[in-house]
């Protein structure tokens, strides 16, 4: 029994769906809330490997730096496919927040206008000096961008609001 929570307890779970425009405020504020994920890849023999990344997001969209050769990159240029998670720190049902990602990955070429963008979202001063680099010009390596086209979103809290606890986005909805 939640002596603070009471919402918590009802059952059965509210099944409302949230609309668009409110869920991609929602989603966009999760993706603000912290800039670690965990960026799952198909591996050659067809399994998954997952790695947390740095990331930035420009509304729905993220950027990640990943190292030139890394298993992510050499996967990614297999199978774009991915999955992208983003769970908020924090304990208890009543505040647990987090979103799924999925959709193909880009890798983008240093001096594309996408790339430019993307090093523009990307705060790469901010990494370069923390692990003791030069900070006075961009990396100079290939840029991912994920442009999901589905999103799962699960935020314990929306019940207290009627909403379902886990709601879900698409690109072409």
């Amino acid at each position: 029994m939640s002596v603070a929570h009471k919402w918590l307890e009802q059952e059965p779970w509210p099944t409302k769906v949230m609309p668009k425009p409110l869920l991609e405020s929602r989603i966009e504020r999760v993706l603000t809330m912290t800039n670690i994920g965990y960026l799952g890849t198909v591996r050659k023999d067809g399994s998954p490997i997952v790695s947390p990344v740095e990331f930035y997001a420009d509304g729905l969209a993220l950027y990640i730096f990943p190292q030139p050769n890394s298993p992510k990159v050499k996967a990614l240029r297999r199978d774009p496919r991915v999955s992208f998670a983003v769970a908020n720190p924090m304990a208890g049902w009543a505040c647990a927040m987090g979103c799924q990602l999925f959709g193909n990955a880009e890798l983008l070429d240093v001096g594309t206008p996408d790339w430019e963008r993307g090093m523009q979202v990307f705060k790469w001063p901010a990494s370069a000096f923390e692990i003791g680099r030069h900070f006075d010009s961009p990396p100079q390596g290939q840029l991912m961008r994920l442009r999901p086209d589905r999103i799962v979103y699960t935020e314990h809290f929306l019940r207290r609001d009627g909403y379902a606890p886990r709601q879900i986005w698409l690109r072409n909805s």
